[in-house]
């Protein structure tokens, strides 16, 4: 029997999109920055931070392959916040610098909220893969202790996460994950193993924190390797023991690229998850 065709990297990366609205720094580095889309109309619009995957790698993934996402969520009626930051292999990645990009550019939505018509009452984060686990980070860096590295003040508040084919748990995506992204991948992102940096791997970790207090959605492909069903149900069973609302769901005939691709077959599971993670409803004229 042929084995099927999935979607790849690449694919993700060459599909069409529209210009964002605006190319914005919120850092000085040339890695911090994020592309603004908003919805056709006046607003304010629900906001969507897009974190794109890689392995937590420079080579591997960049704001290029969230594009066509951002794109289409803005044409469903949400406005995108398509963010680029420093991986481990970046200079002032890996720990901490990585969290701190990604927490300094959520929290930059409120000076951007005085510029464009955003809603901050409704701003949910989407992530595939590692940025899935940073958007899960995000929802649990509140908890974060004061003597925390990663802690930073006021916190920009969720009112979601959809991480899409992205782990919750570093410890449980070590165990396995470095058939797809290279041995060791969270010891290099952390810098050090388990034993020897147990704090960062609490601190990095979402499910450290759990319950994070906000919705989540656990979205994969039926045939996702980097997030198989076992794992998803694995952190769900264990955020829900703890009192979060996690919803999960799995695209049959779809991988772990399919998600990021708003020509396949997951891309309606997609829209309808980050729609009821914003509160919103689809665009009448929305594909």
């Amino acid at each position: 029997m042929a084995r099927a065709q999935f979607i790849r990297p690449a694919d993700v990366n060459a599909l069409p999109s529209k210009a964002a609205d605006a190319r914005i720094p919120y850092g000085a580095d040339s890695l911090q920055f994020g592309d603004l889309r908003l919805p056709r109309g006046k607003g304010p619009f629900p906001v969507a931070i897009v974190l794109h995957g890689g392995c937590w790698v420079h080579a591997f993934a960049a704001v290029q392959n969230s594009a066509a996402l951002a794109d289409a969520l803005r044409d469903a009626g949400v406005a995108t916040w398509n963010v680029e930051y420093r991986r481990r292999d970046d200079a002032g990645g890996g720990w901490p610098g990585t969290f701190h990009d990604v927490a300094a550019a959520a929290d930059s939505l409120r000076a951007l909220a005085r510029r464009y018509p955003l809603d901050l009452a409704r701003v949910a984060a989407v992530g595939h893969s590692a940025g899935g686990q940073l958007a899960l980070w995000l929802a649990a860096r509140p908890k974060l202790g004061a003597e925390s590295p990663l802690r930073t003040g006021d916190p920009l508040p969720l009112s979601g996460v959809v991480a899409l084919g992205g782990p919750g748990d570093l410890r449980d995506f070590a165990s396995y994950g470095g058939a797809s992204c290279g041995e060791g991948v969270i010891d290099k992102l952390l810098g050090g193993s388990v034993e020897q940096y147990p704090e960062r791997w609490r601190d990095a970790s979402p499910n450290s924190f759990l319950p994070l207090g906000v919705r989540q959605v656990m979205l994969a492909g039926e045939s996702d390797r980097i997030m198989p069903r076992r794992n998803l149900d694995a952190y769900a069973a264990a955020a829900r023991a703890a009192g979060d609302s996690v919803e999960v769901v799995v695209v049959p005939g779809a991988a772990h690229h399919e998600v990021m691709a708003p020509t396949s077959v997951a891309w309606p599971a997609v829209r309808d998850a980050v729609l009821r993670m914003v509160d919103a409803k689809p665009r009448a004229d929305a594909p």
